[in-house]
């Protein structure tokens, strides 16, 4: 499941791609179906083997050439230990709402990313975070979850602050919105009939991007998009 628009965010063959905050690697695994590098960096070590599993497992079903190198570091986002403008590409992707010195991360995003080279930044997006919010404390009160909600636009002015250039944005997701809010409802760690089944709806989604799905979620984006994206370029 991607959040990051690959036509609007161009990667391929001679790219270095930092993945920040990168999970379990949903964009790292696309980075590296486009022949970019992709270097993977999280907090959580035990995510971080499981993308080396599944890079492995990619290159075992030729779906990408084997890295060289291993894909993934543990690493902070406020000390990130790259030189420099060493990344053509940054994706930073639900990441910026955990941390509280955001402004930092921000910084280190910046000096990473080379001269011309391309920032996407991801967060969840206001008015359907807030509603979130409301309806469990459990969503957000918990080690390592959300701490803030951002406005689009003061995210978007935090980047230009820190010396990127604005370049577009969209919203995506749009099915996951109503999950959540019935996941706070019910509570997060919680399942009744109604989150199993649109669970399996989205996963079906996910395995198999029906016209019908993909349609609806197109069309909601622009109103109901659970997360924002924000696209940047460094001047030269």
């Amino acid at each position: 499941m991607l959040t990051v628009d690959f036509d609007r965010f161009p990667v391929g063959p001679g790219d270095r791609v930092l993945d920040l905050g990168a999970g379990q690697g949903r964009h790292t695994y696309e980075v590296l179906r486009r022949g970019a590098e992709a270097v993977a960096v999280d907090l959580n070590e035990s995510d971080l083997e499981q993308v080396e599993v599944m890079v492995g497992a990619m290159a075992l079903e030729g779906e990408i050439e084997m890295p060289a190198t291993p894909v993934t570091h543990a690493a902070d986002a406020l000390a990130l230990p790259h030189p420099d403008g060493h990344f053509t590409r940054v994706i930073a992707a639900e990441i910026l709402e955990h941390i509280p010195q955001d402004g930092a991360a921000i910084a280190e995003i910046v000096r990473v990313t080379a001269p011309g080279g391309l920032v996407a930044v991801t967060v969840p997006r206001r008015w359907p975070e807030q509603i979130c919010w409301q309806l469990s404390d459990e969503y957000h009160e918990v080690e390592g979850g959300h701490i803030r909600i951002y406005k689009a636009s003061e995210l978007r002015r935090m980047l230009e602050l820190a010396g990127l250039e604005f370049t577009g944005s969209h919203h995506a997701h749009a099915l996951h919105s109503p999950y959540w809010w019935l996941k706070c409802a019910v509570g997060v760690d919680n399942e009744n009939i109604a989150t199993r089944a649109y669970h399996r709806l989205l996963v079906w989604d996910l395995m198999s991007a029906p016209a019908l799905t993909r349609t609806a979620e197109r069309l909601l984006n622009p109103v109901l998009g659970k997360s924002v994206v924000l696209y940047f370029r460094k001047p030269q």
